[in-house]
C-alpha cells in the first residue's frame, strides 16, 4: 500500500531557480587630475625646488670657499669667513645677544598669552567682542609705526641702549597673535575636565596647572617658537634702541658687513648662515608640535 507521502517523495523536484546576479554599479568618473601625466606635476616642483635650493648652495659656496675663488665648487673647503666674522666681526657677541632677546621674548610672551588667552577663553565680559577685535586689527599695524612711540616711552624710561627695551617690545608686537591662538587652543579643552578638578579639592589656578596646562604643550610651542623665530629674525627694534655694538643683535651685525664701497660676500654668507642655523635647528625639532599646535588653536577662537 504507496502512503501519500510516498507519494510526495517519489514526486520530482523542480530546479531551483537561479539566482539573479545584481546589477552592476557604474564604474566611477576618474577624477581631472588623475588623468594628467606624471610628469606634468613633478616637473613644475622640481623647478620650485631649484629655486629653493640654488640660494642655499649659493651662500654655502661663498662661505666655504677661499677668498678670490671662483669655482662652482667649494674645494678646498675653509672655515676663514666664520672665524673672522665670530672673531673680528663680534658676531659671537651677536648672537650672544640675540639668544638672550629670542629667550627672554619666547618666555615673556607666553605666560602673558597664556593668561590672556585663558581670560578670554573662559570668562565673559562685556568688552570681550571689541578685545578681540582691537587683537585682530592690530595684526594690521606694521612695526615701524611703533618705533617713534616706543622709543619716547624708553627714553622717559631711561632704556634706550639695554637690551631689556627690545624684550619689552618684541613681547608686546607679538602678544596679540599669540594670545588669540591660546584662546582658541584652550577653547578645544574641556570645561567639565576643570570642573572635575574643582570638585576633587582643586581650586581654578591648581586646576588649569594640573589638567589644562599638560594639553596645552603644543599651542604653547607653537607660540614660543614663533616668538622666538621674529624676535631672532626682527631688524627694525634691535637698530633703534641699541646704539652699542657689545648691545646689537645678529641682523644688526649682518648690516655691518655691508658698507657703500665694496662687500665682503664670504664674511656676509658665514654670518647669513650662523643667523639661520639656529632656526632651522628649532624648526626641525618642533615641527611636528608647531603644526599641531597652529592647527588646534586656529579651529576656534
Amino acid at each position: 500500500m504507496i502512503t501519500k507521502d510516498a507519494e510526495i517523495s517519489d514526486a520530482p523536484v523542480a530546479p531551483a531557480p537561479e539566482a539573479e546576479e545584481p546589477p552592476r554599479r557604474p564604474k566611477k568618473r576618474q577624477r581631472a587630475w588623475d588623468e594628467v601625466p606624471r610628469w606634468q606635476i613633478y616637473l613644475p616642483l622640481s623647478i620650485y625646488l631649484l629655486f629653493t635650493i640654488v640660494p642655499f648652495y649659493w651662500i654655502l659656496l661663498f662661505a666655504l670657499r677661499p677668498a678670490g675663488s671662483t669655482s662652482l665648487v667649494p674645494w678646498p673647503i675653509t672655515f676663514d669667513h666664520f672665524e673672522k666674522v665670530w672673531t673680528e666681526r663680534a658676531f659671537g657677541t651677536y648672537f650672544q645677544n640675540s639668544v638672550l632677546v629670542g629667550v627672554a621674548t619666547l618666555f615673556m610672551t607666553t605666560i602673558v598669552a597664556l593668561a590672556g588667552g585663558y581670560a578670554l577663553a573662559r570668562f565673559n565680559f562685556r568688552i570681550k567682542r571689541a578685545f578681540m577685535l582691537a587683537l585682530l586689527c592690530s595684526q594690521f599695524v606694521p612695526g615701524a609705526l611703533l618705533l617713534v612711540p616706543l622709543f619716547q616711552i624708553f627714553a622717559e624710561l631711561r632704556m634706550i641702549n639695554s637690551l631689556g627695551s627690545v624684550i619689552i617690545a618684541e613681547t608686546v608686537f607679538q602678544l596679540p597673535l599669540s594670545m588669540i591662538l591660546i584662546s582658541g587652543f584652550i577653547r578645544n579643552v574641556p570645561y567639565s575636565l576643570e570642573e572635575a578638578a574643582w570638585v576633587d579639592g582643586c581650586n581654578r589656578f591648581s586646576g588649569f596647572r594640573v589638567v589644562v596646562l599638560p594639553l596645552l604643550r603644543p599651542g604653547l610651542i607653537a607660540v614660543g617658537s614663533f616668538a622666538f623665530v621674529h624676535s631672532w629674525n626682527h631688524f627694525l627694534f634691535a637698530l633703534m634702541f641699541l646704539s652699542n655694538q657689545d648691545k646689537q643683535t645678529i641682523p644688526v651685525g649682518l648690516n655691518t658687513l655691508l658698507s657703500a664701497d665694496s662687500v665682503d660676500l664670504g664674511a656676509l654668507a658665514a654670518g647669513g648662515i650662523i643667523a639661520a642655523v639656529p632656526v632651522v635647528i628649532v624648526f626641525a625639532f618642533i615641527q611636528k608640535w608647531l603644526i599641531t599646535g597652529f592647527s588646534a588653536g586656529a579651529v576656534k577662537g
